[in-house]
C-alpha cells in the first residue's frame, strides 16, 4: 500500500457531478404509466460527485471538488455550500448557458428510492477542464471519480492519476462500457451488486472490486464488513457516503479492511437523514 503523501489527513480529489435534488415521498413506487400522489416536494443538494466530496470531508480528508455548475442561483449556492464545508472549490467551474444538474428522486415507505437525473452543466465537464486541475490530482492520495460526467473527463482524470501514481477509486455508476485500462487501474472499482453483474458481462473480471451490499454491508476481495443495525429513513446517497468515506480512509493510510469498515458505517449513518447530504 502506498503511504499517504500529506500530513495524515489524506488528500482526496473528486471529479464528478453536482445536482439539486428534488425529493418527494410516496407510499409505493408507481408502475409504468401509473400516477401516485407524493408528499410535499423537498429541495436538497446532491449529485454523486458532491455527495462523495462532502462525505470525504466529513471523514477528515482534505478535499478538492472538480466539476461544473450552472450560472444560476443553484450553482452559486452550491459553491458556497461546499466552501463552507472546507472543500476547495477553485476547480468548480461555472457554465454559462447551462443549468445546474437536477435529480428527481422518489422515496417509498421502505426508504427505497428511484432517481432520474437531468445532467445540465455536468455534461459540459471536459478533458481540458481536468487537465487544468492536473496539479490537484497529482498531489492527491486518492482520486475519486464517478460516471455522471462525460467519459472524456473521466478518462483524462484517470490518465493523470496513472502518470502521477495517484490511487484511483472509480465508482462505476451509472453503468456504461469502460476501456480495459481504466477498469484495471481502479483500486477499487466500486459498484453495487447489480452493477457488478453488469460489468462482469461488459468487461470481465476486474483486478480490484469493492461491492456494496445494501443493508448487508460490503465486500472487497477477501475482506468484508457489516453495518450496525439501523432503521433506514432514506437510502438516497448511502452509496455515495460509503464511497467518500472509503476514499478518505485509503487517503490517510488505512488498510483495506479498516477503510471498508469505516465506509460501511458511513453508509449506514447516511440512511438516517432525508436526502443525500445532511442538512445540519
Amino acid at each position: 500500500m502506498t503511504a499517504p503523501r500529506g500530513d495524515g489527513t489524506g488528500r482526496v480529489a473528486v471529479v464528478g457531478s453536482l445536482n439539486v435534488d428534488l425529493v418527494t415521498g410516496v407510499h409505493r413506487h408507481p408502475a409504468p404509466g401509473e400516477t401516485v400522489l407524493g408528499d410535499d416536494l423537498v429541495r436538497l443538494r446532491g449529485g454523486k460527485g458532491a455527495n462523495q466530496a462532502m462525505s470525504a470531508a466529513r471523514c477528515g480528508a482534505d478535499v478538492t471538488m472538480v466539476g461544473r455548475v450552472g450560472d444560476d442561483e443553484d450553482g452559486r449556492a452550491y459553491r458556497d455550500h461546499l466552501s463552507a464545508a472546507g472543500i476547495d472549490v477553485s476547480h468548480l467551474l461555472t457554465t454559462p448557458g447551462a443549468p445546474t444538474g437536477t435529480a428527481l428522486i422518489v422515496v417509498d415507505a421502505d426508504g427505497e428510492n428511484t432517481i432520474v437525473v437531468a445532467v445540465g452543466a455536468n455534461s459540459r465537464l471536459e478533458a481540458a477542464d481536468i487537465r487544468a486541475a492536473a496539479a490537484v490530482i497529482e498531489a492527491a492520495d486518492v482520486l475519486l471519480v464517478q460516471l455522471e460526467v462525460g467519459e472524456d473527463a473521466v478518462e483524462a482524470a484517470a490518465a493523470i492519476a496513472r502518470s502521477a501514481g495517484t490511487r484511483l477509486v472509480l465508482n462505476a455508476s451509472p453503468v456504461r462500457p469502460l476501456p480495459a485500462w481504466l477498469v484495471d487501474l481502479a483500486d477499487p472499482l466500486l459498484v453495487n451488486e447489480h452493477e457488478a453483474k453488469a460489468y462482469e458481462e461488459l468487461s470481465g473480471e476486474a483486478a480490484s472490486v469493492c461491492v456494496t451490499l445494501g443493508g448487508r454491508g460490503a465486500r472487497w476481495g477477501e475482506d468484508s464488513a457489516e453495518p450496525r443495525r439501523v432503521e433506514p429513513l432514506d437510502t438516497t446517497g448511502a452509496g455515495d457516503a460509503f464511497a467518500g468515506a472509503l476514499a478518505a480512509g485509503l487517503a490517510r493510510g488505512l488498510d483495506r479492511g479498516a477503510a471498508l469498515a469505516a465506509a460501511v458505517d458511513a453508509g449506514a449513518a447516511a440512511t438516517q437523514w432525508t436526502g443525500a447530504q445532511p442538512t445540519g
